[in-house]
């Protein structure tokens, strides 16, 4: 099985995110802006004139944005290498971006179950989204996502529940809205799947074998909390939320830029 790169490659890519999707000043993005208008500040050349100061200017979204490698998929495999500027079919284009995108964050999913506790049905599930991810606009647009979308989610379920055994006792605290409060001490094997953990205190929390799966984590403080074994932790999740030097991460997911220390 070969995947497809799961992670951005803006050098492979025509500025999608920054064209086809619609954004605004309140969610950190500077201007509100439709989908299928260009970003101001997107370059000719597809590049963003103002990369390395979007926090400092106040695009701290974009800072947050990951798109699992999508945008090169599209670019370079759904699309051939043409370009946005060359066809009129941008509805078409912002469409399949957030298709692929979904099918990508699936990818990223299964991909650590089969590291981390492989599974026949999540194997064969990472099979056909793999074929799945090289087909045409059509293809991709037709296809049954919610269904997709269920099964997959059964799957991680299932994972998590094999990964999680060791804590039998931990707290099930899914989607629950545990927005500013503070969550410390041991919290191995808990799950905060879906939970609202909008600027948390986790400060130094043990959250290895948590559960973290589409949990909020805007602004949560994660300094010194330790989520090296983390379940289903996202880059996004990471870039949105605070940090330090002593917080430890899973491997393959990068320490953002603008975290203390």
């Amino acid at each position: 099985m070969t995947l497809p790169a799961l992670r951005s490659d803006c050098s492979s890519c025509f500025g999608l995110c920054c064209v086809l999707l619609p954004f605004s000043a309140v969610s950190g993005f500077g201007v509100d802006k439709p989908g299928g208008r260009p970003c101001l500040n997107l370059l000719d050349d597809d590049r963003c004139g103002i990369h390395t100061t979007l926090r400092e200017d106040g695009w701290p979204g974009c800072t947050v944005f990951e798109c699992f490698g999508a945008g090169q998929q599209v670019s370079q495999v759904t699309y051939a290498g043409v370009s946005w500027r060359e066809q009129d079919n941008l509805g078409e284009m912002g469409a399949v971006l957030s298709v692929m995108r979904q099918l990508h964050e699936m990818l990223v999913h299964l991909t650590e179950v089969e590291r981390r506790s492989p599974d026949p049905a999540a194997r064969a599930a990472l099979a056909e989204i793999e074929e799945l991810v090289g087909k045409d606009p059509e293809a991709l647009l037709t296809h049954d996502l919610d269904g997709l979308h269920e099964n997959v989610g059964r799957m991680l379920g299932d994972a998590s529940a094999r990964l999680r055994r060791a804590w039998p006792a931990a707290a099930d605290r899914s989607r629950q809205d545990l927005a500013g409060q503070r969550l410390s001490g041991d919290l191995r094997g808990s799950s905060l799947r879906g939970a609202t953990l909008i600027r948390t205190d986790l400060r130094d929390a043990d959250l290895r074998e948590a559960d973290l799966l589409g949990a909020d984590l805007r602004d949560a403080d994660l300094r010194g909390s330790d989520l090296s074994t983390a379940l289903f932790l996202t880059q996004p999740q990471v870039n949105s939320a605070t940090g330090s030097g002593a917080t430890r991460l899973p491997e393959g997911l990068a320490r953002p830029g603008h975290w203390v220390g």
